[in-house]
Order: structure tokens, then sequence, then C-alpha cells
């Protein structure tokens, strides 16, 4: 039974906290393996809303371990809340049902000042990061002066530690006209929280080594999408980290012939967050339209999304370099009663059509998308659970959509509750 990495296949926000959920009941361990807390996942289960950052989505099931790979920059305040946080909802987080990359880095508050200060600094030409310190600390991380989490055994060497890396910063932020940071102050807030970390630490290398020899069905869970990839999305409008599926291997430290089946996430159209290029957008009706039936907004920031058709070009791409076997399609549902519907099939810059998007973020700012109109739906697919319940144009228009990407839709989600789900293939049979 091979093992399964879950991918966004868009600019993320596709529906894969409830995926993953709805996978691990087929899985013995979940693990994230990049990102940080600025993605965010809402699991609706049994009328219950459950909204996570940091922790696997496979925590709200029992008898799962979850862990925090070595890809993730950990927030050690902002994972702390969020363990009391579900605990408060009756979901106990204990180092048996948790475990966190002992390599993994730290975020601290002055990766947080620091993405800010830079953000308010650039005025229109802003990224449009979360401001959580993300790109900062995989700067550190890669610049060999980040807080590990193993550094917290040692509170002589984090000292030392903390004085090199807020000599950088420090500096940075002086000159954004920030405040700084004391590393005092920071040492001992650290400490505090250190032993409740640590409890959780461990080599998960071997762990998940162990499990993958034994024959447990291991998931790995992405954070954003392909499309915020830092080498292959739309740079720079990205995130810092890779999100396509070879980060799952890196991210935790399994070779990756113990990656199987990777399965990409896509809505039945496409949103967006922040700044950046969107080809399909629609910015009068028809996206307020789609954004406030599918309640378009991030669950970490609150931020409205952007919304628009399906592009197909940029699936088909993120499908090809992401490695994607098969795809779950979300959000069918929101489509329900347009008489029409867009799916964008090629780009046009100028006279010039393109069957790819290009790198180049100039050019893809000139792109114009290239439509082919197919006929809507008058009935429901909210809460299909099987084909037979859905109208015919729905099963036309996913079909189109599998012609279009050269990739399977495997399973259809058609609400956020975690059984009204199509499956046509299980990803962990292969």
């Amino acid at each position: 039974m091979p093992n399964v990495a879950v991918v966004g296949a868009q600019w993320g926000d596709e529906g894969k906290g409830k995926v993953v959920d709805w996978l691990s009941s087929r899985a013995d361990v979940v693990v994230r393996f990049q990102g940080g807390h600025n993605a965010g996942h809402t699991l609706v289960i049994d009328g219950v809303t459950y909204k996570l950052s940091l922790l696997p989505s496979g925590v709200v099931r029992g008898g799962k371990l979850s862990i925090i790979g070595n890809g993730v920059v950990v927030d050690p305040v902002a994972l702390l809340k969020e363990i009391d946080g579900i605990a408060e909802k009756g979901i106990k987080i204990t180092p048996k049902n948790l475990l966190l990359a002992e390599n993994a880095a730290l975020i601290l508050p002055i990766h947080g000042m620091l993405d800010r200060a830079r953000e308010a600094s650039k005025g229109n030409s802003k990224i449009g990061t979360t401001g959580r310190g993300i790109g900062p600390a995989y700067e550190d991380k890669v610049g060999r002066r980040a807080i590990r989490v193993c550094d917290l055994q040692h509170p002589e060497h984090l000292k030392t530690k903390l004085s090199e890396l807020l000599e950088h910063h420090n500096l940075l932020l002086k000159g954004y006209g920030a405040e700084t940071v004391s590393a005092s102050q920071l040492h001992g807030e650290l400490m505090q929280m250190a032993p409740r970390l640590l409890s959780h630490a461990a080599p998960v290398w071997r762990v998940l080594d162990e499990a993958n020899r034994a024959g447990k069905r291991i998931l790995f869970e992405g954070a954003q999408g392909i499309m915020l990839d830092v080498d292959f999305g739309t740079y720079p409008f990205v995130t810092s980290s890779n999100t396509v599926a070879a980060q799952a291997s890196t991210g935790s430290g399994i070779g990756p012939k113990a990656i199987g089946m990777v399965l990409g996430i896509c809505k039945a159209y496409t949103t967006r967050v922040g700044s950046g290029p969107f080809p399909t957008e629609e910015l009068g009706p028809i996206g307020e339209k789609i954004g406030e039936r599918g309640r378009e907004f991030g669950t970490v920031t609150g931020r409205k999304r952007r919304c628009g058709w399906f592009d197909s070009v940029m699936v088909r791409q993120a499908v090809k370099f992401g490695g994607i076997d098969g795809l779950t399609l979300t959000k069918l549902d929101v489509l329900d009663g347009f008489k029409e519907l867009n799916i964008c099939t090629g780009y046009r810059i100028g006279k010039d059509a393109l069957d790819y998007l290009p790198s180049d973020q100039f050019a893809q700012a000139k792109i114009e998308p290239i439509y082919e109109t197919i006929e809507g739906w008058q009935g429901t697919t909210a809460g299909a659970r099987s084909w037979a319940q859905l109208p015919a144009q729905a099963i036309k228009y996913v079909r189109r959509i599998e012609e279009l990407t050269g990739a399977p839709v495997t399973i259809l989600s058609t609400s956020p509750e975690r059984e009204d789900t199509i499956l046509m293939k299980d990803p962990f049979e292969g």
C-alpha cells in the first residue's frame, strides 16, 4: 500500500484540510512537511469547526500519530496556543499523538516584526505576506543562524545564538525605523515554553523510517499550493518554501521512494489571497458571487480571497512539475445554478498564444485568458455522495477538467462536511 502526499494544485486554500482529515481515516501517521502558521485548514466534523494552522489535520482523529516535520518553521507561541485551543474542543494533544522534529527551525517574534516592517516599506509593491515571520525564519534557516527546537535543551548556548541572531536582525529593524528586540527577554520567553515543546521533540525521521518499514500508511500534508512554490510559483509573489510533493521527502526526513501517490487538491474554480498575477480573476459580479457562495475568506488572516474561473493551464502545469497522480476537486457545489461556466484553456500575450505559465513576472502580468464556455447546471451538487446524485452537466464539467489537466479526478468534495465526498479511487490503494 503506497504512502500518499497531498499538495495544493493552485494558490492554496483548495480545501486540503478536509481531504487530509478524510484520508487520515485510512492512514496511521499524518505529517506536515513545509510552511508555517501562515497556512490554515478548516475542518467541520459533526457540526464542530476546527481551524488548524500548524497541527496536522490528522490530530482530530483518535489513534493517529501526527508529526510536524523539519521542513516546517514553527512559531512556538502559535503552536502551544493551537494545542490549548483544540483541547478546549475535546482533542487532547500529548507526546503520544504529536511529535515535533527536533531539527525544525523556530519562528521568533523578531521574524514577524521584520516581515511586517518590510511589507510596510514596499507600499504598493508589497508581496502580500501574512506578516507572521515565515520568510525571515526560512532566511535564517538557510543563513545558518536559525534557532532550532533542539537548541532549547542548551540554555547557555541558546543565549549565544540569540545574541548573534539579534545582532543581524536588530540592525535591519533599526533601518526600517522599528523597535528592536532584547536578547534576554526573548531567551526568558523561550525558556518558559521549552519544557512543553521539548516533550514533543524527537528525531522524527527515525520514527517515519520505522513506520514505513513496518508497513504503516503515512499521509504527507502540504500547505499552501504549488503555484506558491518558491521555485515554480508566480515568483516573487510566492511563499518561502517548496510546496511541491518532492518537499515531502526533504521536509520530513524520509527517502523519496517512500512517497507513493501524489494527490493534488484544487477547487472547481480558482482563488488567490494577496498580490500577484491571476489570469482568470473576475473583478465583477461573477467573482463576488463565487466569493460569497464559497465563503472565500482566509482561515488564518480573514482576508477576502480573489476569485475567478477554473484555470486548466495552471493546474496542468502543477500536475506536471508537482508529480500529481490524481486530483481532488473541491467546492463543486459553489458553481450550482450558473447558466454558463468558463474554463481557461490557454493564455494570450498580445498576438502570441501560450499553453503554459511563463516564469517571467512581467510576462505573467500581461497574460489574458483564453476561455472555453460550457453549459452550467441548475440542479444541486451540494452534499452528493455518489455520481448518481450529480446533474449530468456537472459530470461533464468534471470530465472536461480531467481532459484539460491530464489528471483523473479521484475524489470529489461536495461540501465542507467530512462525509460529503465521492471516492472514485482510494489513494492508498495505489
